[in-house]
């Protein structure tokens, strides 16, 4: 049996719509019309509305669009609020799911619009409820629009039905051949009014404003309906096509293709594969056929009913094409398995000096995303091929956010901060999940796409450059990945979608129509099927081949389950239950760890798992690596309050009899909340101690610190927590409040680089960078690789921590609390031990020794007096220049300015200029200067050529690893 299928060319929701969602009269809507009634159909569209109750409380979202509008989204004269019941936009119920606004008075008059010379074009309207929670759209969410005429002559196709997307397009419906197309046709105004199909006038009328016509569907093709009135002077017309479609073709995969695109010799040719069981016809739409579905687009079927393909030919080399797939007749989709997604919603907001020359999105497609292709693209030159990653026992990991790291929030701009990672001593980074995701700013925990690197941070290439200049520097990059869950937006979810539930549909091969498990978010994935397997396994090889990452992060791990703890509909679930050691769940991470040391071994495997830890424990000891969120305990000691959940013991891998050092302890991470922020909000005192002082909480930071830097095992830090960021993980950027229920987590926060300036929060940085830089030493990284013991007392105010090595043994002594306290110590040898952040030495006597220490007195001892061996690029704590003189003069800086400076000592001394992110620019002075005070010309050296525009810089002196820092406003 053959069936026609409607394809239209422009905009077309990507869910089932089967029948017009808005109604109107007057037909032909002008800004003179006295009275305009308009009808929403909640059981179209989106179904946003669908048995809403009550049914009085409906509201209309109104504005226009008029030529002074910018874009589709730029509602003119809105006069109500979103999310408020004024009275004058309520919408009263003319039927079940049937809701009707009317306008009375005209146009102009009730959006009071005075300027003569600005034309009504359309009515945008959405309808929603009371609190704005619920909004009736159209089926791909975007704005209903009604058009509004002038007092010409205009033809319209009524039916076959349209969306009332901007511009108007066809509502998807399925026919056979033999059958008969329904044709309505309307004119403004009386004239001759005539219907042609496929070339020939099948029916006209004289004068006329409404015209009908009953073809029949004869052949398979492309159609063409033309709805043409003519009032003796003037000729308007209506046109809308469609495609019959021929039956599907049964073909074997071309040797050697594989799913996705398949770039052939010559750059002229691809053969796309696309992964589609239980769909029966598929058609390629694309820039290369300009939008125009036809037989010679239709896709090949396998004979194992699972994949199709077709091969396109006739390509220019290296220019990119957008491109969708049309399944079934009715859903139109982007390829899941591209490299760049085209997103009409975000990619307007990206600047071009993050993503330059990018490709507009097409008006010819359908939704808002489209998928693109790319023959000879130019390939990459990798610097570094044979990157050699750190010892994954001790890794330092950062963990960013782009958006909210640089000021430029792309990967350029995060490139430019190495030299401020580096020093600091980290060698890894790990960075939020960065492939696609819905909307332009996010965490990324929201993903569509999983192939293509978003947009919104930069290009292909500039993610590669990032990832090569940080291996360039030693530093590992990890993958924040989410496979959990993907999000509505994704091409995989809605090629199998339950409209009537709306959930996945039960013949899903990727996604679980409920949630087997607490706190899903999304849709999640069924990571016991094999598709998605199959799918996980491409995923991983991508991203470790193509952008050689060092490894992943795993993204709420504990849901790779298919034991189910919640009810049959994925609610009322069992918290406790979710985290029992689970069999399945253990088989799965086995399974994609093998597969990443299959691909590029040594990779990273690291979960955000809390599960028991009998199940944690056969991970780690299988090679993974484990999350070990000790946030809550680690702040409850900053703030000085006695409480069992001070206790750091739990960050110990030995405690919890792991075999090896894999669990990766962190006070913060981007989920927890900055210890600063509770410090300064909550921190105890005890007379002048106060831990809500910045100062003393900042030192408080310093001494955890160096308790967890000193627990052998991996690490992870949060940005800027070296710096002691003190703004909350529910601060609001737009009203300068914190929302304790969460609504601003995944807002954008305050980006402070500036508090490299304040010299409570740069010794806090010195601590960080002194004790990794111990902990990176070759001679003695073993200490915390594979120590030969650690003993510990982490339980109370008073907390030590030894630590044994072949090469280093270290004794960490800290007071938690805001009173005095003593404790005995045993140093695991007599003899002298020396103080690593300070000058002080300690006499061991090699049994109990008594040490007292005053609140927030901390010391890190080693055996050996590494300060002789570690060589440290940032300052200690106690800085000989930092009551020295340092500054530009004049202040702003003009053209003549100077720098001046005071040395304690004669030597070598170095003068650099960095940026309001702390991003290296220009040196001014390196070479040998005699003590005293000192002038030189800021243009002396490489600071003219650096070419800076003016603003706000920071100029750093430094000599014998000591430093000073001030800012100077640049204005030439």
């Amino acid at each position: 049996m053959k069936k026609f299928l409607l394809v239209p060319f422009l905009c077309l929701g990507i869910l089932v719509a089967h029948a017009q969602l808005l109604s109107w009269s007057p037909a032909f809507i002008q800004d003179t019309s006295s009275k305009i009634v308009i009808t929403c159909d909640a059981t179209k569209g989106n179904k946003g509305l669908l048995n809403y109750t009550p049914v009085t409380n409906v509201y209309v979202h109104i504005g226009v669009i008029t030529t002074a509008s910018t874009s589709s989204t730029d509602w003119k004269y809105v006069p109500f609020t979103w999310g408020t019941t004024n009275l004058a936009a309520n919408a009263p119920s003319v039927g079940t799911n049937l809701w009707q606004y009317t306008i009375n008075g005209g146009l102009r008059n009730f959006f009071n619009i005075t300027n003569p010379n600005e034309k009504i074009l359309k009515i945008a309207i959405l309808f929603r409820n009371g609190n704005g929670s619920l909004k009736q759209a159209n089926a791909d969410g975007s704005d209903m629009y009604i058009p509004v005429y002038d007092n010409g002559l205009y033809a319209r196709i009524d039916t076959p039905l349209k969306q009332p997307t901007y511009i108007p397009i066809l509502e998807p419906f399925t026919k056979n051949i033999g059958d008969t197309l329904v044709i309505n046709a309307k004119a403004s105004q009386p004239s001759r009014l005539t219907i042609y199909y496929n070339g020939s006038a099948i029916v006209q009328d004289s004068p006329a404003v409404t015209l009908s016509a009953r073809p029949v569907i004869a052949a398979a093709g492309t159609q063409t309906v033309i709805a043409e009135a003519y009032n003796g002077t003037v000729f308007s017309r209506d046109t809308v096509s469609f495609l019959v479609s021929g039956g599907t073709n049964i073909a074997p995969l071309p040797n050697g293709v594989t799913d996705g695109i398949n770039y052939e010799p010559g750059d002229t040719s691809v053969t796309l594969v696309l992964f589609a069981p239980h769909k029966n016809k598929i058609i390629v739409l694309g820039d290369f056929n300009n939008w125009t579905p036809s037989l010679n687009y239709q896709m090949n079927l396998t004979p194992d009913s699972l994949r199709f393909w077709i091969r396109i030919t006739g390509l220019t080399p290296g220019v990119e094409y957008a491109y969708q797939y049309q399944i079934d007749g009715s859903l139109y989709v982007a390829d899941y398995n591209t490299e760049k997604v085209l997103d009409k919603n975000v990619d307007p907001q990206i600047p071009s000096t993050t993503y330059p020359n990018l490709k507009p999105f097409p008006a010819g497609a359908v939704g808002s995303l489209v998928s693109v292709l790319q023959t000879a693209k130019p390939a990459y030159n990798w610097q570094v091929t044979n990157f050699n990653r750190p010892d994954k026992r001790n890794l330092l990991i950062y963990e960013l956010l782009i958006r909210d790291f640089t000021a430029t929030q792309n990967w350029k701009g995060l490139q430019d901060t190495l030299t401020y990672l580096k020093r600091l001593g980290v060698n890894a980074i790990e960075v939020m999940p960065f492939n696609n995701f819905e909307g332009y700013s996010s965490w990324g925990y929201n993903p569509n796409f999983y192939f293509a690197p978003d947009k919104v941070y930069g290009t292909e290439t500039a993610v590669k450059q990032f990832i090569d200049a940080c291996h360039q520097q030693g530093i590992a990059v990890i993958m924040d990945m989410v496979m959990n869950h993907s999000f509505g937006s994704s091409p995989m979810v809605q090629m199998y979608w339950d409209p009537v539930n709306n959930i996945p549909a039960a013949n899903s091969p990727w996604f679980n129509q409920y949630p087997t498990h607490a706190y899903n978010v999304g849709y999640q994935f069924n990571h016991q099927s094999q598709a998605t397997i199959d799918f996980r396994n491409r995923v991983i090889t991508y991203w470790l081949t193509k952008y050689k990452i060092d490894g992943f992060r795993w993204d709420l791990a504990k849901g790779f389950t298919q034991k189910n703890t919640c009810d049959a509909y994925g609610n009322n679930c069992n918290v406790a239950a979710w985290g029992n050691y689970d069999s399945g769940r253990v088989a799965t991470w086995k399974n994609i760890y093998d597969k990443i040391q299959s691909v590029s071994s040594g990779a990273y495997c690291i979960l955000e798992m809390f599960a028991d830890n009998s199940e944690e424990l056969v991970e780690a000891n299988y090679g993974m690596m484990l999350w070990g969120n000790l946030n809550s305990n680690f702040n409850q000691a900053t703030m000085g309050y006695s409480n069992p959940s001070w206790d750091i013991s739990y960050g110990v891998y030995t405690n919890r009899g792991y075999s090896q050092p894999n669990l990766i302890t962190y006070m913060e991470s981007h989920d927890e909340e900055r210890l600063m922020y509770k410090n300064e909000q909550y921190g105890n005192s005890n007379g002048s101690y106060n831990i809500k002082d910045t100062a003393t909480g900042l030192k408080r930071n310093a001494m955890a610190t160096a308790l967890w830097a000193m627990i052998p095992g991996p690490k992870m830090l949060w940005q800027f927590g070296e710096l002691g960021y003190d703004y909350s993980i529910n601060y609001c950027m737009s009203t300068n409040t914190v929302d304790p229920s969460g609504t601003c987590r995944t807002d954008p926060k305050p980006l402070r680089w500036d508090y490299l300036t304040q010299p409570n929060r740069l010794a806090l940085y010195n601590v960080y960078a002194q004790l990794f830089k111990l902990r990176t030493n070759p001679i003695y990284s073993s200490t915390f690789a594979s120590p030969k013991n650690i003993s510990y007392n982490l339980g109370n105010a008073f907390k030590q921590l030894i630590v044994t090595g072949d090469s280093l043994s270290v004794v960490f002594v800290g007071n938690f609390d805001v009173n005095q306290q003593s404790a005995t110590v045993t140093f695991p040898t007599a003899g002298t031990w020396y103080s690593y952040l300070t000058s002080k030495t300690i006499t061991a006597s090699g049994g109990a020794d008594n040490i007292t220490l005053q609140p927030g007195e901390y010391y890190v001892y080693t055996n050996k007096n590494v300060n002789n061996t570690v060589v440290t690029a940032i300052p200690p704590i106690t800085n000989p220049l930092e009551n020295m003189q340092l500054q530009v003069m004049p202040n702003p800086a003009g053209a003549n300015a100077t720098v001046q400076f005071e040395l304690p000592v004669s030597g070598n001394a170095r003068i650099d200029v960095y940026n309001i992110e702390g991003q290296y620019m220009a040196n001014i002075w390196n070479g040998f200067k005699p003590k005293g005070i000192q002038t030189i010309s800021l243009y002396s050296n490489n600071f003219t050529n650096a070419g800076l525009p003016n603003g706000l810089y920071f100029i750093v002196l430094e000599q014998n690893g000591n430093r000073k820092v001030q800012k100077f406003l640049l204005a030439k």
